[in-house]
Order: C-alpha cells, then sequence, then structure tokens
C-alpha cells in the first residue's frame, strides 16, 4: 500500500513543532499588507506575532488571498514524485476557495501521477479546528491507513470539533466578510464581547454575547466544557491573537480547573485568520458532541 502525505494549508495555524510531529506539510496562503504580498508562514515568532497584530491596532490592514494553484502543484508534486498518496485537509469552503483549486489541480494532477490518489478534504473549520482535524488525519496516516479511509474517517470527525472564540469586536470579521451574524451582533455595545463558533456549516459564527472580557473567558471554558467528550484522552487546543501572557495563562488554569484533559496546547492565531478576527482573540478547540449550530444570515 501506497504511504499517505497528510497536507493542509495555512488557516490550519499548526506550528513547526506539531508539524514535524504528525509529519504533517502546508500549502501557503498569502497576506497582503501595504501592496506587497506575503507567503503566510506558520514558523512566524514571538516577534514577529507581535509585530503583526500590532500593525492591526495601529489601524493598518491585512488582506489575504487563498493558496495560488503553483503553491499547492509545488506541495503535492513534491510528494507525488516519491510514490506517495495525498490527503489535503483544507479550511472550510465557506471561508476560502482554496479547496476547489485543490480539487481542480488534482484531477490534472492524475494524468500526469495516475497511480496516485489525491483526496481534497474539506475539514469544516478554520484555525486549530482544521489543524486539530489534520493532526488526527496524520495519525492514522502513521499507522498505515489509506488515503481513502482517511478521507471516510475524517468525513466522519471534521464536525464534532468544537471551537469557541471570544473577540474584543466583531468589526475585523465584518470587514472581511468571514461571519455570519444577525444584525443585532453589529451593534457592539460598550463591554459586550462576542463569542464565536464555527458553524454546522463551518461558516464562523457569531454564538452569543456576553458582558465583559473576563466573562468570556469564562464562557468559552463552560461551553468547552459541556460539549468536550473523552477529556482525559484529548489534547485541547488553546490559540490566540498575541494577548498578553497574563490572560493566556489565566485561560489554561481555568481549563485545568474546569476539564480534565491530557494535556493543552497553545498555539498563535495565524496570519490568515489573524487577519480577519483581530488582535486579542483568544479561543479553545476540543473534539465532543456533534456542532448543529447555524449561524444567522
Amino acid at each position: 500500500m501506497r504511504k499517505v502525505k497528510v497536507i493542509t494549508d495555512s488557516c490550519s495555524d499548526l506550528n513547526v513543532a506539531l508539524m514535524e510531529k504528525y509529519n504533517i506539510d502546508y500549502a501557503k496562503m498569502n497576506t497582503v499588507f501595504e501592496g506587497k504580498e506575503s507567503p503566510a508562514d506558520l514558523s512566524w515568532t514571538p516577534d514577529d506575532v507581535h509585530s503583526f497584530y500590532e500593525n492591526m491596532r495601529a489601524g493598518k490592514r491585512f488582506t489575504t488571498t487563498q493558496v495560488p494553484v503553483e503553491e499547492f502543484r509545488t506541495v503535492f508534486t513534491k510528494y507525488l514524485d516519491q510514490g506517495m498518496d495525498i490527503v489535503y485537509i483544507s479550511c472550510s469552503i465557506k471561508q476560502t476557495g482554496s479547496i476547489n483549486t485543490a480539487i481542480v489541480l488534482s484531477k490534472k494532477l492524475k494524468e500526469e501521477y495516475p497511480d496516485a490518489t489525491i483526496k481534497c478534504v474539506d475539514s469544516f473549520n478554520a484555525c486549530i479546528g482544521e489543524g486539530a482535524v489534520a493532526i488526527e488525519a496524520a495519525k492514522l496516516a502513521a499507522e498505515g491507513k489509506s488515503a481513502d479511509e482517511i478521507e471516510e474517517y475524517v468525513i466522519k470527525i471534521r464536525k464534532t470539533m468544537n471551537e469557541f472564540v471570544t473577540v474584543h469586536t466583531l468589526d475585523y470579521l465584518k470587514r472581511a466578510g468571514r461571519v455570519k451574524a444577525t444584525s443585532a451582533f453589529f451593534g457592539n455595545l460598550m463591554g459586550v464581547k462576542p463569542i464565536l463558533v464555527a458553524d454546522v456549516e463551518g461558516s464562523q459564527a457569531a454564538f452569543k454575547k456576553v458582558k465583559g472580557r473576563q466573562t468570556s473567558i469564562k464562557e468559552i471554558v463552560t461551553l468547552l466544557k459541556n460539549t468536550i467528550k473523552n477529556p482525559e484522552e484529548q489534547t485541547i487546543y488553546l490559540a490566540h491573537a498575541d494577548c498578553s501572557e497574563v490572560e493566556v495563562n489565566q485561560l489554561k488554569d481555568l481549563i485545568k480547573q474546569e476539564v480534565p484533559c491530557k494535556e493543552i496546547e497553545t498555539l498563535y492565531i495565524g496570519p490568515i485568520i489573524g487577519a480577519s478576527v483581530g488582535p486579542d482573540a483568544i479561543g479553545v478547540w476540543a473534539f465532543g458532541e456533534a456542532v448543529t449550530f447555524k449561524g444567522g444570515e
């Protein structure tokens, strides 16, 4: 049986250590800042992270692109040339068209590599929700499972990934066209903080509002506690957009108090997702109850 390489994209927000641990590669999207296009590299340093979000705090804007076709070609053929099959775990189609580009390219590559299997699977998630799904796929690849088997499993688990993120404002998401919410959510009353989820369709959706930052951080832990399954066997993923160390540790401590998980993995919200959610977003991700919530139009 051919070996399988799991590939994701810049939206996954996996760091270098996790990609090396699970033998995952990724195709880079691009950020655009002051007219200059740059690859969205997930190997950025804490200084890079801080600089990126400080620019946003200063009112400067980043826009993003999907994965260019030639980037997909470069990454895919690297492993096809080694006789491997590919499973590409994409950011939700509701948030980027990258998977469509990958599907079109994979059909062309099949003509060049007729013995290869190339699967392009929508994760129905973004940020580390997508990354966590890719990790589960990579675990199966390491066990010698086929591309077909991995695709089937990803489809089975992708809607059980639960995301709870709090942001200071929906303004960044609204400007980027990246959030589903009723008009009431855009009032942004003083001190009211929105909580976002990945909804049943894979969209970023405004789920509820709470009063105050501290309350919103407590609320995402409560939501996590109420939805997670078998926490003792799980890694809970925490990702943030240049939040203070004090705030990150506060969230970690709350998780430890409320959810008896195996471990907590702390990551940065990367440049593609960060351009949409804005600085100081912070959230938690874990597998649990099937997602049923559908965001407002």
